[in-house]
């Protein structure tokens, strides 16, 4: 018995709603594992149960796999804040940042972000651009505290906000020392308000 005119035969598989999302955690998975040389299409393929044909219909290079990846994965674990004060902003931020750099995976972005970013340009303009991204955050921060009529001074300065933090967590990455724990975000935010406040 044949098919109807009017039934049409399905073609493909259905779309796989939870791929992106599994497509992206494997490839921070295999980044960290193995560094941007080392993370394939293919491999990141096989770890997601996805075709390379899947990966490249989202993703025209691995370069913009891994961008995209690293850059949800920054934004999930720290978050922009926006609490009703500069102070309160910092205190959300820092401990959403304390708390990431405090894991496994935390500590190995670091150091594969420095070791990465001085030997190949596409993780180097990936890693400048999410310093970028949150140093915008952060200049956002200090206009909204303005507008509310908070004690900020004009030249404080967003770039060093944020390198001077990152500067910290690198240098005990790289050193092996402890990072500092989430109940220090306090600490940071008052040395951070006390260079940007009147």
């Amino acid at each position: 018995m044949g098919t109807s005119s009017t039934e049409r035969p399905r073609r493909g598989r259905p779309r796989d709603p939870d791929a992106e999302p599994r497509i992206r955690q494997y490839a921070v998975r295999l980044l960290l594992e193995r560094g941007f040389d080392g993370m394939t299409v293919d491999d990141v393929a096989e770890a997601a149960g996805v075709g390379k044909a899947t990966i490249y219909r989202r993703w025209a290079s691995k370069e913009q796999l891994a961008n995209d990846a690293m850059a949800e994965l920054f934004d999930i674990e720290i978050p922009d804040a926006d609490t009703g004060s500069l102070a309160g902003d910092l205190r959300q931020v820092y401990r959403h940042a304390l708390g990431f750099v405090n894991t496994k995976e935390g500590v190995a972005l670091i150091r594969l972000a420095v070791s990465e970013a001085n030997r190949d340009e596409q993780f180097g303009a990936f890693y400048r651009s999410f310093l970028q991204r949150r140093i915008a955050l952060t200049e956002a921060a200090l206009e909204r505290a303005r507008k509310r009529g908070e004690p900020i001074r004009a030249n404080a300065d967003p770039v060093l906000m944020v390198q001077w933090l990152a500067g910290v967590l690198i240098i005990r990455a790289l050193t092996g020392e402890e990072m500092p724990p989430v109940e220090e975000a306090d600490h940071l935010v008052e040395m951070t308000m006390r260079c940007v406040s009147d």
